[in-house]
């Protein structure tokens, strides 16, 4: 079933976990180990096995409605006045059409008896359970779609950490570079090379450097703790993700295959044509077997009779409820139902061609973050080189500050758009492979 996929992963990651955890360490999480982790311990999913587990139970319920039914009843009746009944005083010998009150019976009345019924035909115990069953089928498409979702989270977030501490590193190496600078100017200040100007301004593009790696960090932190939330772990636990290098994307081509949501409004249909087809049995006879057997005691406590006697009581009997009419109110419902089919089924074709047009798109869009990622990756190259022979130049006195900083932010423009190629990359590739149902396959 659904809920058992990687569970083999799953046990082995909780495995690994109690042996190998260190709390006072921060712990490097792959994206598996982040999904994984995510699986057992996501509360939504935990939500979404319960509600499955339900809908099993719902339909074992309609299933029971089948099995013969057993009760005991007991009752007891102290009559203070006995009822009255008339009787022809023809039958002592009396003229015809003359009556006589008189009360019958005793006043201690006790019946205790086994009652058995069983249905043997009823065409809504059969729909509930036609119903129920498709009903069971949608919560496992449900745990799915869940489970994929918490994929496409998981996914995103640990790609944005990677992102932020890969900014973070460009940053930290920018601001050495920055910092050489600084010092070679401090330097040629001091022999009169160099302005105080050009000095203010390294240390003013340090003081930005440092104030963004600041921003950065704390973005990289938030980002932590939302994946910590996602995978259901202690937001007070240390984790740290796999660094970003060079990401060379594979030229792969996914097959696409029915997602989630399509086999939900498929099956949400089924369960519509269901529910109508229950809804017209509804005007079928139904049919039960039912049956007693016990005792009926009758007592007298006044003198001198005083006495209390009991006499089985036994039968067996069909019962057969045919619906005549009730007002019209099934053919209303029948008339509804059928529009609720009719718009399922234009919601299946919606969702399928809105789910085509997309999948078209975010193809569109990796190829042309495909195409950046190769463009960026040599502009970083290059960046690298100029900022080097710049530092070589200005050192022999052939280039000024403003062609150092130029150099500079030529190639943190460079890392940038590197960068925003890499997000744009992954996450096209990310809503692709869940558009065409490929984002539980590796």
């Amino acid at each position: 079933m659904l809920v058992n996929i990687h569970i083999h992963k799953i046990i082995l990651l909780l495995l690994l976990t109690v042996v190998s955890v260190r709390p006072a360490q921060s712990q490097i999480w792959t994206l598996q180990q982040c999904i994984d982790t995510a699986l057992v311990y996501n509360k939504s999913l935990q939500i979404s096995r319960n509600s499955m587990e339900i809908a099993e139970q719902k339909h074992k319920e309609a299933w029971a409605n089948l099995i013969p039914k057993v009760n005991v009843n007991a009752d007891y009746r102290y009559y203070a006045s006995l009822p009255y009944q008339f009787m022809p005083l023809s039958a002592f010998g009396g003229p015809d059409g003359q009556f006589k009150e008189v009360q019958f019976g005793v006043p201690h009345n006790i019946n205790a008896n086994l009652q058995l019924t069983m249905s043997i035909y009823n065409p809504l115990v059969y729909g509930a359970v036609r119903s129920t069953r498709i009903g069971s089928e949608l919560n496992v498409l449900q745990v799915q779609k869940t489970t994929e979702q918490i994929f496409f989270e998981i996914s995103n977030l640990y790609y944005n950490a990677q992102i932020l501490n890969s900014q973070r590193a460009f940053i930290d190496s920018n601001l050495i570079n920055n910092k050489k600078l600084l010092m070679n100017l401090q330097l040629l200040k001091e022999q009169l090379l160099a302005k105080c100007t050009d000095v203010s301004k390294v240390k003013l593009q340090i003081d930005q450097l440092t104030n963004q790696g600041e921003i950065i960090g704390n973005k990289y932190e938030q980002v932590l703790n939302a994946l910590k939330f996602t995978m259901g772990i202690s937001g007070e636990r240390p984790i740290n993700i796999e660094p970003l290098l060079l990401y060379y994307p594979e030229n792969k081509e996914y097959i696409s295959i029915s997602t989630p949501d399509i086999r939900l409004t498929e099956t949400q249909s089924r369960l519509l044509v269901s529910e109508l087809r229950t809804l017209k049995n509804s005007r079928l006879p139904s049919l039960s077997l039912y049956g007693a057997y016990g005792t009926t005691g009758f007592g007298y406590d006044k003198q001198p009779n005083e006495f209390l006697k009991f006499y089985p009581i036994g039968y067996a009997g069909l019962q057969l409820t045919y619906p005549l009419f009730n007002g019209t109110i099934t053919q209303r419902k029948i008339n509804q139902k059928k529009l609720e089919v009719i718009n399922s089924e234009l919601q299946q074709r919606l969702i399928t061609e809105q789910t085509n047009m997309q999948i078209n798109n975010a193809r569109q869009q990796r190829m042309v973050a495909r195409h950046s990622l190769a463009t960026t990756r040599s502009q970083i190259t290059l960046g690298q080189s100029v900022y080097e022979q710049t530092i070589l130049q200005q050192a022999q006195g052939t280039a000024g500050l403003p062609d150092v900083l130029l150099a500079d932010n030529a190639l943190r423009e460079a890392q940038q758009n590197y960068l925003t190629a890499v997000v744009e990359y992954l996450k096209a590739d990310l809503e692709l492979k869940k558009l065409t149902g490929n984002i539980l396959n590796k």
